[in-house]
Protein backbone atom coordinates (compact mmCIF):
# COMPACT_ATOMS: atom_id res chain seq x y z
CA UNK A 1 0.00 0.00 0.00
CA UNK A 2 1.51 3.53 -0.88
CA UNK A 3 1.83 4.73 2.62
CA UNK A 4 2.20 8.75 3.87
CA UNK A 5 5.20 8.35 6.44
CA UNK A 6 5.36 10.96 8.84
CA UNK A 7 7.86 11.51 11.44
CA UNK A 8 8.53 7.95 11.70
CA UNK A 9 4.87 6.66 11.42
CA UNK A 10 2.96 5.56 8.55
CA UNK A 11 -0.75 6.33 7.35
CA UNK A 12 -2.76 4.77 5.06
CA UNK A 13 -4.69 8.17 4.15
CA UNK A 14 -2.96 11.32 2.48
CA UNK A 15 -5.88 13.49 3.53
CA UNK A 16 -5.88 15.46 7.11
CA UNK A 17 -8.63 17.28 8.39
CA UNK A 18 -9.42 20.13 10.50
CA UNK A 19 -11.88 19.87 13.36
CA UNK A 20 -12.98 23.77 13.68
CA UNK A 21 -16.08 25.55 11.91
CA UNK A 22 -18.19 22.63 12.56
CA UNK A 23 -22.05 22.90 13.76
CA UNK A 24 -20.80 20.75 16.68
CA UNK A 25 -18.84 17.70 17.77
CA UNK A 26 -21.32 15.04 16.42
CA UNK A 27 -21.45 16.54 12.92
CA UNK A 28 -17.33 17.15 13.19
CA UNK A 29 -17.17 13.22 13.74
CA UNK A 30 -19.57 12.03 10.80
CA UNK A 31 -17.17 14.85 8.80
CA UNK A 32 -14.08 13.11 9.85
CA UNK A 33 -15.10 9.49 9.67
CA UNK A 34 -16.00 10.28 6.02
CA UNK A 35 -13.11 11.38 4.98
CA UNK A 36 -11.02 8.36 5.72
CA UNK A 37 -8.52 11.13 7.72
CA UNK A 38 -6.06 8.94 10.29
CA UNK A 39 -4.32 12.71 11.79
CA UNK A 40 -7.02 15.53 12.84
CA UNK A 41 -6.10 19.31 13.34
CA UNK A 42 -7.36 20.99 16.36
CA UNK A 43 -7.11 24.76 17.55
CA UNK A 44 -5.88 24.85 21.00
CA UNK A 45 -7.18 28.25 21.49
CA UNK A 46 -10.44 27.48 20.30
CA UNK A 47 -11.14 24.16 21.20
CA UNK A 48 -11.82 22.31 24.35
CA UNK A 49 -9.62 19.12 24.33
CA UNK A 50 -10.26 19.12 28.63
CA UNK A 51 -9.06 22.92 29.31
CA UNK A 52 -12.97 23.51 30.53
CA UNK A 53 -14.08 19.99 32.50
CA UNK A 54 -17.74 21.46 32.26
CA UNK A 55 -17.66 21.65 28.64
CA UNK A 56 -17.91 18.92 25.72
CA UNK A 57 -14.63 18.23 24.78
CA UNK A 58 -13.49 16.76 21.64
CA UNK A 59 -11.77 13.92 22.78
CA UNK A 60 -14.73 12.16 23.31
CA UNK A 61 -15.86 12.51 19.91
CA UNK A 62 -12.45 11.79 18.53
CA UNK A 63 -10.47 9.49 20.62
CA UNK A 64 -6.92 9.78 20.29
CA UNK A 65 -6.66 5.84 21.05
CA UNK A 66 -8.49 6.17 17.27
CA UNK A 67 -6.94 9.57 15.63
CA UNK A 68 -3.65 10.97 15.97
CA UNK A 69 -4.10 14.77 17.03
CA UNK A 70 -2.22 17.71 15.49
CA UNK A 71 -2.65 20.31 17.98
CA UNK A 72 -1.88 23.62 15.80
CA UNK A 73 -1.41 27.47 16.77
CA UNK A 74 -4.20 28.94 14.62
CA UNK A 75 -4.74 32.35 15.96
CA UNK A 76 -1.46 33.09 17.22
CA UNK A 77 0.73 36.21 15.33
CA UNK A 78 3.91 35.94 17.21
CA UNK A 79 7.12 33.19 17.84
CA UNK A 80 6.46 33.48 21.53
CA UNK A 81 2.43 32.90 20.94
CA UNK A 82 3.10 30.17 19.43
CA UNK A 83 5.33 28.00 21.80
CA UNK A 84 3.36 28.95 24.36
CA UNK A 85 0.38 27.49 22.81
CA UNK A 86 2.23 24.24 22.29
CA UNK A 87 3.58 23.60 25.23
CA UNK A 88 -0.03 23.96 26.16
CA UNK A 89 -0.79 21.15 23.74
CA UNK A 90 2.23 18.70 25.37
CA UNK A 91 0.79 19.00 28.79
CA UNK A 92 -2.92 18.45 27.66
CA UNK A 93 -2.16 15.76 25.38
CA UNK A 94 0.38 13.97 27.46
CA UNK A 95 3.27 14.56 25.95
CA UNK A 96 2.21 14.59 22.54
CA UNK A 97 5.06 16.04 20.59
CA UNK A 98 3.54 15.93 16.78
CA UNK A 99 2.36 19.80 15.77
CA UNK A 100 1.21 22.27 13.66
CA UNK A 101 2.84 25.36 13.69
CA UNK A 102 1.38 28.28 11.89
CA UNK A 103 2.56 32.12 12.90
CA UNK A 104 0.03 34.22 10.87
CA UNK A 105 0.71 37.61 9.83
CA UNK A 106 -2.48 39.60 9.92
CA UNK A 107 -6.38 38.95 10.57
CA UNK A 108 -7.42 39.94 7.46
CA UNK A 109 -5.56 37.79 4.52
CA UNK A 110 -4.33 34.84 7.76
CA UNK A 111 -1.34 35.20 5.80
CA UNK A 112 1.75 32.87 7.24
CA UNK A 113 4.23 35.49 8.84
CA UNK A 114 7.41 33.51 8.00
CA UNK A 115 9.91 35.68 9.99
CA UNK A 116 8.04 34.67 13.30
CA UNK A 117 7.15 31.19 11.77
CA UNK A 118 11.20 30.11 11.14
CA UNK A 119 11.48 31.45 14.71
CA UNK A 120 9.34 29.44 16.45
CA UNK A 121 10.24 26.32 13.94
CA UNK A 122 13.59 26.62 15.91
CA UNK A 123 12.50 26.80 19.37
CA UNK A 124 9.72 23.80 18.92
CA UNK A 125 12.60 21.51 17.50
CA UNK A 126 15.19 22.33 19.75
CA UNK A 127 12.38 21.47 22.51
CA UNK A 128 11.56 18.17 21.05
CA UNK A 129 8.64 18.65 18.74
CA UNK A 130 8.04 17.37 15.45
CA UNK A 131 6.78 20.21 13.68
CA UNK A 132 4.71 20.25 10.40
CA UNK A 133 5.08 23.81 9.53
CA UNK A 134 2.12 25.76 7.72
CA UNK A 135 4.33 28.50 5.07
CA UNK A 136 3.98 30.60 1.84
CA UNK A 137 4.58 29.42 -1.15
CA UNK A 138 8.11 30.47 -1.09
CA UNK A 139 10.74 27.39 -2.69
CA UNK A 140 13.30 29.43 -0.25
CA UNK A 141 11.47 29.27 2.76
CA UNK A 142 10.01 26.28 2.35
CA UNK A 143 13.71 24.81 2.29
CA UNK A 144 14.90 26.78 5.19
CA UNK A 145 12.31 25.05 7.30
CA UNK A 146 12.94 21.75 6.02
CA UNK A 147 16.64 22.53 7.10
CA UNK A 148 15.77 23.65 10.94
CA UNK A 149 14.21 20.57 11.21
CA UNK A 150 10.88 20.46 10.21
CA UNK A 151 9.05 16.83 9.87
CA UNK A 152 6.92 18.24 6.83
CA UNK A 153 6.25 21.42 4.98
CA UNK A 154 2.81 22.69 3.91
CA UNK A 155 2.63 25.64 1.96
CA UNK A 156 -0.24 27.61 1.26
CA UNK A 157 -2.41 27.07 -2.23
CA UNK A 158 -4.00 30.40 -1.49
CA UNK A 159 -5.39 31.89 1.43
CA UNK A 160 -6.85 30.38 4.57
CA UNK A 161 -10.46 29.60 4.14
CA UNK A 162 -10.92 31.40 0.84
CA UNK A 163 -11.36 28.53 -1.29
CA UNK A 164 -9.41 29.48 -3.93
CA UNK A 165 -8.00 26.23 -4.92
CA UNK A 166 -4.03 25.97 -6.28
CA UNK A 167 -3.12 29.90 -7.36
CA UNK A 168 0.83 28.98 -8.00
CA UNK A 169 1.39 25.41 -9.18
CA UNK A 170 4.53 26.73 -10.47
CA UNK A 171 5.79 27.54 -6.60
CA UNK A 172 4.35 24.23 -5.22
CA UNK A 173 6.14 22.27 -8.02
CA UNK A 174 9.70 23.30 -7.28
CA UNK A 175 9.18 22.85 -3.38
CA UNK A 176 8.08 19.45 -3.89
CA UNK A 177 10.93 18.62 -6.44
CA UNK A 178 13.24 19.99 -3.84
CA UNK A 179 11.98 18.67 -0.75
CA UNK A 180 13.21 15.76 1.18
CA UNK A 181 10.72 15.39 3.83
CA UNK A 182 6.82 15.79 2.91
CA UNK A 183 4.97 18.18 1.43
CA UNK A 184 1.30 19.17 2.27
CA UNK A 185 -0.71 22.04 1.03
CA UNK A 186 -2.53 23.50 3.61
CA UNK A 187 -5.00 26.32 3.20
CA UNK A 188 -7.12 27.27 0.22
CA UNK A 189 -8.75 24.62 -1.19
CA UNK A 190 -12.34 24.81 -2.30
CA UNK A 191 -13.22 21.37 -3.95
CA UNK A 192 -12.30 18.22 -5.00
CA UNK A 193 -11.19 19.18 -7.96
CA UNK A 194 -8.37 21.73 -6.28
CA UNK A 195 -7.25 18.27 -4.01
CA UNK A 196 -7.18 16.20 -7.42
CA UNK A 197 -4.88 18.98 -8.66
CA UNK A 198 -2.36 19.47 -5.69
CA UNK A 199 -2.10 15.19 -5.16
CA UNK A 200 -1.16 15.19 -9.37
CA UNK A 201 1.59 18.17 -8.56
CA UNK A 202 3.04 15.12 -6.02
CA UNK A 203 2.29 16.68 -2.86
CA UNK A 204 2.04 13.93 0.20
CA UNK A 205 -1.16 14.98 1.18
CA UNK A 206 -3.61 17.41 1.87
CA UNK A 207 -4.30 19.13 5.27
CA UNK A 208 -8.37 21.28 5.45
CA UNK A 209 -10.72 22.53 7.04
CA UNK A 210 -12.97 25.02 5.70
CA UNK A 211 -13.70 23.11 2.38
CA UNK A 212 -15.46 20.89 3.79
CA UNK A 213 -17.08 22.25 7.39
CA UNK A 214 -18.60 25.02 5.44
CA UNK A 215 -19.68 22.90 2.33
CA UNK A 216 -23.67 22.67 2.10
CA UNK A 217 -23.58 18.64 3.21
CA UNK A 218 -20.24 18.45 5.00
CA UNK A 219 -20.56 14.93 5.33
CA UNK A 220 -20.85 14.20 1.36
CA UNK A 221 -17.88 16.63 0.81
CA UNK A 222 -15.77 14.50 3.05
CA UNK A 223 -16.19 11.80 0.78
CA UNK A 224 -16.02 13.53 -2.20
CA UNK A 225 -12.10 15.19 -0.74
CA UNK A 226 -11.26 11.27 0.25
CA UNK A 227 -11.61 10.18 -3.32
CA UNK A 228 -10.12 13.32 -4.86
CA UNK A 229 -6.99 13.13 -2.96
CA UNK A 230 -6.88 9.24 -3.35
CA UNK A 231 -7.38 9.53 -7.32
CA UNK A 232 -4.93 12.62 -7.80
CA UNK A 233 -2.31 10.43 -6.00
CA UNK A 234 -3.06 7.65 -8.38
CA UNK A 235 -2.75 9.35 -11.65
CA UNK A 236 0.31 11.13 -10.08
CA UNK A 237 2.03 7.19 -9.61
CA UNK A 238 0.72 6.41 -12.86
CA UNK A 239 1.95 9.47 -14.99
CA UNK A 240 -0.35 11.15 -17.16
CA UNK A 241 0.42 11.73 -20.88
CA UNK A 242 2.40 14.58 -22.66
CA UNK A 243 0.19 17.29 -23.74
CA UNK A 244 -0.03 17.73 -27.70
CA UNK A 245 -0.99 20.78 -28.37
CA UNK A 246 -2.32 20.79 -32.11
CA UNK A 247 -1.01 17.26 -32.42
CA UNK A 248 -4.17 14.62 -33.25
CA UNK A 249 -3.34 11.48 -31.66
CA UNK A 250 -5.73 8.67 -32.56
CA UNK A 251 -6.59 7.25 -29.93
CA UNK A 252 -7.36 3.52 -31.56
CA UNK A 253 -5.19 2.07 -33.62
CA UNK A 254 -4.95 2.63 -36.95
CA UNK A 255 -3.61 0.02 -38.66
CA UNK A 256 -5.55 -3.02 -40.03
CA UNK A 257 -8.55 -0.62 -40.74
CA UNK A 258 -11.23 -1.64 -43.31
CA UNK A 259 -10.98 0.29 -46.79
Amino acid sequence: MDMLDIAGKSYSSRLLVGTGKYRDFEETRLAVEESGAQIVTVAIRRTNIGQDKNEPSLLDALPPSKYTYLPNTAGCYSAKDAVRTLMLARELLDGHDLVKLEVLGDPATLYPNVIETISAAKTLVDEGFKVMVYTSDDPIVAKELEEIGCVAVMPLASLIGSGMGILNPWNLSIIIENAKVPVLVDAGVGTASDAAIAMELGCDGILMNTAIAQAKNPILMASAMKKAVMAGREAYLAGRMPKKYYSASPSSPTSGMIS
